[in-house]
């Protein structure tokens, strides 16, 4: 019999769900049934039954979207607002899977241009990686399990799922929602489990996929530790650098750096969070998005008027309280909020030019601050921005092309954004972090690259 965990509302604590809670024997035996899944291939699922199944997932979805809604919200602390794009989003991710399959093939090898490979014609095409295992975050729990999951599906490999115990519910529903759209038992599971079970679930000899969206230091350790021959994609975090020219227009990049970094109380991994201003209009854009800061409502997630929901656990708050509180001993200085609202809530907070080695210019503060940096010279300001170890997704606020296009090929990052904020992101663009943020790419397109094999057949034949 397992034990039982309860999910807790971030924002007060109260009970919103009860999971079983899995221990290391449970964990074994899920790799266990998927890998004999995956081998078992007169079961294998043809894949006009996956792609049936997918569009029921659909329907389902698309008919409990506010019930997801309130799930995502209840465990995780996003806004309601928030909760439901992000619903949209995971339901338009499914689609995006079923449409690729579409384009998901192979292609000739050419042969016979040599001597050595006249008489004979080559292609290649996929075939399922084997078992994936998914480690998931808790900041999207719906939206990153349809990524981690769906992908898996589309392809025909079998996943477990080990969501972030502070909000499992949303994974966990989603595999419901697989079986009840006709996926047979043993295709997606989801295990709710401590470290143990998921180091033994990552390094698992029988499982050849491992997507982790997590933090660095335990996705390295794990990526130290998988088995020969696994093949592995890691999402981490960053510390988002902007930069805005004296030329950029300071009324639209305002609510667009504002989003960009109090989007889910700063709990994502491409928040915007350093941001390097010309300082001939550091100190407009400074007090203009401070005052912005200062208007967005924070409280219960659940409340449709919320913009700013709970961190996810107390002891956030109380780092990014030191944090910021180190800020401001480094000559950091303050300009709106700065405090804790209650024992969840930390205000959306707008700091001025603290030193470069403060924590929340070094580390991912993963909490609603954002930090402005004066600047004369924009190299100065490329510089800085590139002084990390960290590397995923930065921006440019310019109106000349010019400087838009020396600012895409001079910061570092995966993705850099002209004129919009780093967190934007749609389900089909690549998406991940280079250096230390990590490792291959997400998005449910290229993970279903990645969760395949390619295979060439080589045909000779003297006819040819």
């Amino acid at each position: 019999m397992s034990k039982t965990i309860e999910v807790t509302s971030p924002f007060d604590g109260r009970v919103v769900g009860e999971v079983p809670f899995n221990s290391t024997e449970e964990v074994q035996a899920a790799i266990d049934l998927a890998h004999t899944t995956f081998l078992d291939h007169k079961n294998a699922l043809p894949k006009y039954k996956r792609v049936e199944i997918l569009e029921k997932v659909v329907q389902i979805m698309s008919s409990q979207v506010e019930e997801l809604t309130i799930l995502c919200a209840s465990e995780g602390g996003k806004p309601y607002m928030d909760s439901k794009v992000e619903v949209q989003r995971a339901i338009n991710g499914v689609k995006l899977a079923i449409e690729h399959l579409g384009a998901f093939e192979g292609k000739e090898i050419a042969m016979g241009h040599t001597a050595s490979s006249a008489n004979r014609m080559a292609y290649t095409f996929k075939e399922p990686i084997g078992v994936v295992a998914a480690i998931s975050a808790f900041n999207h729990p719906f939206n990153l399990a349809v990524h981690q999951v769906v992908p898996a599906i589309a392809v025909g490999c079998p996943v477990v799922i080990k969501p972030a115990t502070a909000t499992p519910m949303s994974a966990i529903r989603l595999v419901e929602i697989l079986e009840e759209a006709g996926l047979p038992k043993g295709w997606a599971q989801a295990v709710v489990c401590g470290r143990e079970g998921g180091e033994l679930l990552a390094t698992s000899p029988k499982v050849n996929f491992l997507t982790f969206i997590g933090s660095g230091a335990v996705g390295w350790y794990l990526n130290s530790k998988v088995a020969n021959g696994t093949r592995v994609a890691l999402e981490h975090g960053g510390v988002a650098p902007v930069i805005v020219e004296k030329d950029a227009d300071i009324d639209d990049l305002i609510p667009s750096i504002g989003k960009g970094g109090f989007y889910h109380a700063g709990q994502v991994c491409v928040s915007v969070q350093r941001v390097y201003v010309h300082e001939s209009i550091c100190e407009e854009v400074a007090t203009k998005l401070a005052t912005y800061a200062s208007k967005l409502i924070v409280g219960d997630q659940l409340d449709p008027k919320t913009e700013v929901g709970p961190l996810i656990n107390h002891n956030e708050v109380n780092r990014v309280e030191e944090w910021v509180n180190e800020a401001v001993e480094k000559g950091g200085k303050i300009l709106t909020g700065g405090k804790r609202i209650s024992d969840s809530c930390f205000e959306p907070t707008v700091i001025l030019n603290p030193a470069d080695d403060a924590l929340v210019s070094t580390k991912e503060v993963f909490g609603p601050v954002v930090v402005i940096y004066s600047y004369s010279d924009i190299e100065e300001a490329f510089d800085r921005a590139n002084s990390l170890e960290v590397s995923f997704q930065a921006a440019v606020f310019t109106k000349n092309i010019d400087t838009a296009l020396r600012a895409v090929k001079r910061l570092n990052g995966t993705t850099v954004m002209v004129n919009d904020h780093t967190a934007f992101r749609v389900d089909w663009m690549p998406f991940g972090g280079a250096k230390a943020s990590g490792l291959g790419l997400g998005g449910i397109h290229h993970s279903m690259e990645e969760m395949s094999n390619e295979k060439m057949m080589v045909i000779k034949s003297p006819v040819l």
